[in-house]
């Protein structure tokens, strides 16, 4: 099968392919959510699962979704139908968009603390900090305590303000399209912000106590091995490499015919990796720094970055360079996340980009109101539960451990099973031009057999069926 679709924008080169991609890659989910999740789930473990998870099933799964993209020229959705039209497959895109939507709610969120941190750090709030003020600046823009405050009282009104203030961002830049917008801010801003990341690990290596962070994060305590940090590894792999999300399949649909998808994918999964452990070299000696828990959780970043720069020449025209960078890359996270939806919505409802861009933006705005204030359990809606959880944590838990893995592995079974061998192989070499046989045999082998099996291990274990 030819590639199908009517002529569309796409990017302009590899170079920009690699930007493009590396610019969903790399956002929040490296200087947020890895440093977190790695803090909660026992440093150096939960690493080690988690490499094990970007190469067994991250690679193998975005080279999917690349080859579903590129072959098919069309978003997440009219891509499973123009391979198989009528069938049941089509859903799995559904659920892609599902997952887009789902993360856009509470990232969107997330990226309003960068800006209001941004903004702060602007103004010289951080000049005099220390750790508890830093503590309760961040309790200030999350919204502890405000729970039975009106809807329209200033404490209530902050993160959403800064919510709307980042959607209003990430509108403008995908009204510009593919490569007026998405590329153009991704091949600026990246370089600069893995610069600025490395000024951070330099400061931080050299505070007292440093080596104490360092050992957290790179020693291998096997015992802290467990189902629930094997699936917090998967859910973070799948977060960070912009999986199951419909984002690669749309981003693959804007390939040019050259790129090659193998060399690609291992360079966006090693500079990913790179600035993750980057991050978490700013951070975790930080952290032990100045005797704060590894464990602090979503507003680790945010408690220990300050402290970082309060330490050095010049800190807080550094720290208002790197939030205002580290505001980039949330922006071009949620570009990637965005362009989604609004691919869909262009294409199959024949809509105007703009008009698709302003209706989801109104859309995730509202929606997303509802995890911007239930962050905290003293937050407004802070005491409204769903199946267990606050409506941030539902949004995350649903799309990150369930959704993403299961769309995962419905991604490899289609691709290893029901897609022709021939096909896959003449996409993967770059329609036979490339000599990488062995390439494409070890990934049909792994795709096939190793990636579905850790997907099904974990997923049996997440539902109860299994034990281990």
């Amino acid at each position: 099968m030819e590639n199908t679709g009517k002529p569309r924008e796409g990017f302009s080169s590899g170079l920009a392919v690699f930007f493009a991609s590396l610019g969903s890659a790399v956002g929040l989910g490296n200087i947020w959510k890895f440093p977190y999740l790695t803090g909660s789930n026992g440093g150096g473990a939960f690493l080690f699962v988690y490499f094990i998870c970007i190469l067994f099933v991250g690679i193998p799964v975005l080279l999917c979704e690349w080859y579903i993209g590129r072959r098919t020229r069309h978003n997440a959705i009219g891509a499973f139908e123009s391979l198989k039209p009528g069938s049941l497959w089509k859903g799995v895109g559904v659920m892609g968009v599902l997952s887009a939507y789902l993360v856009m709610f509470f990232y969107t969120c997330v990226a309003g603390w960068v800006y209001f941190y941004c903004f702060k750090a602007l103004t010289g709030a951080f000049a005099s900090i220390s750790a508890e003020s830093v503590e309760g600046l961040f309790g200030e823009v999350i919204g502890v305590g405000t729970a039975g405050q009106s809807f329209f009282s200033k404490a209530v009104l902050s993160p959403i303000f800064w919510q709307f203030i980042v959607l209003c961002v990430v509108g403008f830049g995908i009204s510009m399209g593919v490569r007026g917008g998405i590329e153009r801010i991704t091949k600026t801003l990246m370089p600069l912000l893995f610069v600025l990341i490395v000024i951070c690990d330099i400061r931080a290596l050299t505070l007292p106590g440093a080596g104490e962070g360092i050992r957290f994060l790179f020693h291998i305590d096997f015992s802290r091995i467990t189902p629930s940090v094997a699936l917090s590894a998967l859910g973070l792999a799948f977060f960070k490499l912009s999986l199951a999300m419909g984002i690669m399949i749309t981003y693959g649909s804007y390939f040019t015919e050259d790129v090659h998808l193998f060399k690609t994918a291992g360079k966006i999964a090693f500079s990913d990796t790179l600035v993750s452990m980057l991050a978490g070299l700013a951070i975790f000696p930080t952290v032990f720094s100045f005797g704060m828990e590894p464990s602090a959780g979503p507003g680790l970043l945010f408690m220990t970055i300050p402290l970082v720069f309060s330490k050095m020449p010049f800190g807080t025209v550094l720290l208002a360079a790197f939030f205002l960078l580290t505001s980039f890359a949330a922006t071009t996270a949620l570009l990637s996340l965005m362009e989604v939806p609004v691919a869909f919505w262009s294409e199959e409802f024949k809509m105007s980009r703009k008009k698709a861009t302003f209706m989801n933006c109104l859309f995730i705005g509202l929606v997303g109101i509802t995890a911007t204030l239930s962050v905290d359990s003293s937050s407004l809606l802070g005491g409204i539960k769903l199946f267990g959880d606050g409506f941030f944590d539902f949004y995350d838990h649903l799309s990150s451990n369930i959704i993403m893995p299961l769309g995962g592995l419905l991604i490899a079974i289609f691709v290893g099973y029901f897609s022709k061998k021939e096909d896959v192989a003449y996409e993967l070499s770059n329609h036979g031009t490339l000599e990488n046989g062995f390439y494409v045999r070890f990934f049909s082998f792994v795709i096939r057999y190793v990636s579905p099996a850790l997907l099904v291990i974990i997923l049996l274990n997440t539902i109860g069926i299994i034990s281990f």
